[in-house]
């Protein structure tokens, strides 16, 4: 992602250390709706798994989106009985203010959540937060329309599910295969900056918080998973895809208009300590000429109708001159949003008049074109003079793409390195920064206060909290990074 207003606020990711082993390496959340009588067996069932399979200390979070069933007592007696089990409780319904609220307040460096019928195999969740412990991935996903998954569920929800991601790839362009599996996973340093950027608190919640991570550059995992339909689901299929669309549109717009800061979450090239230094990457060469050149390619398209338009009242070099001008100022505004990702307003009148400069050079070329024409032909035809201001259009635009990508929107991610910081001192208000200010209050069965985007003791720690394995050979003595 270029940019000239932001390097990215997230550092590099790194294997977490080994440290204290009583904090929570892993906390699983599981959303719950009036669901007495499934949620006991579900947790126990997954509280087993863990003590038997997971290397690391973890908790298990029930999340309650304001049942009105016995649902909160049967939370409270898990959490009273099991020291990994914590409950909340949430006043206000909603799949995605639940995730947002619980992760947000958790403290430990993996988030997870699964649906509280279990339908994903369980022996997927180490392969799914492995990737993100080891640094390698900032995202989870099960997915169960891998060539490998296995799964088991009737005609017309597979029906649903393939046209819905149909649906993303087409749209959205997204590249993950499954948006809706209730298994996911997400590093706490990128959700403190990924969720105050996602609006949606229902069903699509999962679906933004992917699209919004792909198209930021960050890196999603995808397991494939063995998954048996739940014939007693309570969703409701009709109200969800509508939901669903709607959530498309929207994100849709919002990144066709540019209104989404992605550079904010962006990873610098690196990971490894080793390539930390590595300077001047290049950053889509390929994706930026094919972009410089659909934006050319109508950029000429609109020059020639503007051009025969004024050349109907006034001589060929005033027409030259103001079709020019009119297509240069939209191509430099096209090039900066769709070819070289830059977005908001920063910098735009700087990049309009650095633009007008390469417009002068285009005059000067098309310009003098038409003046050896004219001075080669009294009176040459119309067709000729198109033809000669294409061929020198053409020369042009090479000019203007390596005058762009060196001079008006070169790469800086080394002289922004501190722009974050100024971004906050010139007092702009920072989009999205209300949404993890307005979650409410919640409390624990502990009747201990937690504020959305705060952990238990009410600081903001860093995700890559110290832990120590619970068995001595997880660790490499041999890894002298």
């Amino acid at each position: 992602m270029r940019t000239d207003s932001s390097p990215g606020t997230l550092p590099a990711r790194e294997h977490l250390p080994a440290g204290d082993a009583g904090t929570p390496v892993l906390d699983v959340v599981i959303p719950v709706y009036n669901e007495e009588k499934d949620l006991q067996p579900c947790v126990l069932r997954l509280h087993d798994h863990l003590k038997r399979t997971f290397p690391y200390a973890f908790r298990i979070t029930i999340a309650d989106n304001a049942s009105t069933d016995t649902t909160p007592q049967v939370s409270a007696r898990l959490a009273a009985e099991l020291p990994e089990v914590k409950a909340f409780r949430l006043e206000q319904k909603g799949r995605g203010r639940a995730l947002r609220t619980v992760w947000s307040a958790s403290d430990a460096p993996i988030l997870a959540y699964m649906d509280v019928d279990l339908s994903t195999d369980l022996n997927a969740l180490l392969p799914l937060v492995a990737p993100l412990i080891s640094g390698h991935s900032d995202l989870a996903i099960g997915s169960r329309l891998a060539r490998s998954s296995r799964v088991v569920r009737g005609a017309k929800r597979e029906f649903i599910s393939r046209s819905y991601n149909l649906i993303l790839r087409g749209s959205l362009q997204a590249r993950f295969s499954d948006a809706q599996c209730g298994f996911k996973a997400i590093r706490r340093d990128v959700a403190q900056v990924l969720l105050p950027m996602v609006e949606d608190t229902g069903w699509f919640f999962d679906t933004e918080m992917l699209v919004i991570a792909e198209r930021a550059g960050l890196r999603i995992h995808e397991v494939p998973v063995d998954w048996v339909d739940d014939p007693d689901s309570t969703v409701h299929i009709v109200k969800t895809a509508t939901e669903d669309l709607k959530g498309v549109w929207r994100v849709g717009k919002a990144l066709a208009s540019g209104s989404l800061p992605l550079d904010r979450i962006t990873r610098p090239f690196g990971d490894d300590p080793r390539d930390r230094d590595i300077q001047d990457v290049p950053k889509g060469l390929a994706r930026q000429l094919v972009g410089f050149c659909v934006v050319g390619g109508l950029s000429t398209l609109f020059y020639l109708v503007l051009y025969s338009a004024f050349r109907s009242f006034t001589g060929s070099q005033i027409a030259n001159a103001l079709a020019l001008l009119v297509s240069a100022v939209a191509n430099t505004a096209a090039n900066r949003r769709l070819t070289f990702g830059v977005r908001g307003r920063g910098g735009a009148v700087r990049h309009q008049a650095q633009g007008l400069v390469v417009f002068g050079i285009g005059l000067a070329l098309t310009s003098g074109s038409l003046a050896a024409l004219n001075a080669a032909s009294s009176d040459p035809a119309h067709s000729t003079e198109l033809a000669v201001l294409i061929a020198a259009n053409l020369a042009a635009t090479v000019l203007r793409f390596l005058l762009f990508r060196a001079w008006v929107f070169p790469d800086r991610r080394d002289s922004d390195a501190g722009s974050t910081v100024q971004y906050q001192q010139q007092g702009y208000e920072q989009p999205y920064a209300h949404a993890s200010q307005s979650l409410n209050t919640i409390q624990t069965t502990h009747t201990t206060q937690f504020r959305a985007g705060e952990a238990a003791d009410g600081t903001w720690r860093d995700s890559t909290m110290q832990f120590r394995p619970l068995r001595p050979y997880d660790t490499d003595p041999g890894d002298t990074r």
